[in-house]
């Protein structure tokens, strides 16, 4: 009402079912407006119970990091380990031949399954009819990984397993050059008590060479060599040394292998 004239200006009636109508729009605008602040606005962080997205997305990134630092901890320790039993020579010996391919069943096969078929025969004589008439044929050689000796002289002390002796000895002369057997990467360049001046080269298809007693070394650790390039010169330093000579060890996938089986030390 106007106070000045007391005239009616607004009026409103109230009934059970306006106060219903009211209350449950304005409880629906609650709910709504509460949801979309929840589910769409920063604003939810400030309500107890939900975390901070920021706060989220740092723990996954923490957690990622974790797991690639635990793999690569393990890749390392066991790297680690297999360089200390390169030192260290205590492991069990596995006997590697590149000749020798040992079938594990015998089958019995019948002369009729010996037997060519026609397919077969005709197949043979294009093939000896090319053979005959190229010329120009290149030979490929049988083996794809060829070792540099890493020194020549006279093998002194043989591949032992039984001695633990992991390893042959060449006697040569003093000084002479110890060339890498194949390129690769120096691990270790250093002094050691027992063994004196060592090199430990990591190479590619799981070879690892090692080269002990030497008099000084030419490279340092982490140098990339290339086949056949002189790493150190032959002498007799460590206090396992028993004169002028070169102990040299080839370890394939953490296991020594006999080198004169790849190489001619002669």
């Amino acid at each position: 009402m106007n106070e000045d004239t007391f005239e009616e200006v607004f009026s409103l009636r109230l009934t059970l079912m306006n106060v219903f109508v009211v209350a449950t729009i304005g409880a629906v605008l609650i709910i709504f407006v509460t949801t979309y602040i929840i589910a769409f606005t920063p604003l939810r962080e400030y309500i107890p119970g939900y975390a901070s997205t920021k706060l989220k997305k740092d723990a996954t990134e923490l957690a990622l990091k974790s797991d690639s630092l635990a793999n690569a901890l393990n890749k390392n320790e066991a790297y680690i380990a297999s360089i200390k039993k390169v030192l260290t020579g205590d492991l069990d010996y596995a006997k590697f031949s590149k000749d020798s391919i040992t079938s594990s069943e015998l089958v019995t096969v019948s002369e009729e399954d010996l037997k060519p078929s026609k397919a077969d025969l005709k197949l043979r004589e294009e093939v000896a009819r090319e053979d005959k008439f190229n010329l120009f044929e290149k030979a490929k050689p049988k083996s794809g990984i060829v070792l540099f000796p890493p020194i020549k002289g006279m093998v002194t002390e043989k591949f032992n397993p039984k001695l633990k002796h992991y390893a042959i000895d060449v006697a040569v002369a003093k000084n002479t050059p110890i060339k890498s057997i194949l390129s690769g990467t120096v691990i270790f360049a250093d002094w050691t008590p027992t063994t004196g001046n060592v090199v430990i080269i990591r190479h590619n298809n799981g070879f690892i060479s090692a080269y002990k007693h030497a008099a000084s070394l030419t490279v340092s650790q982490g140098d990339k060599v290339r086949s056949g390039e002189v790493i150190a010169l032959a002498g007799s330093t460590g206090q396992e040394s028993t004169g002028i000579h070169l102990h040299f060890e080839l370890w394939k996938d953490g296991y020594p292998i006999d080198p004169t089986i790849f190489i001619d030390f002669e």
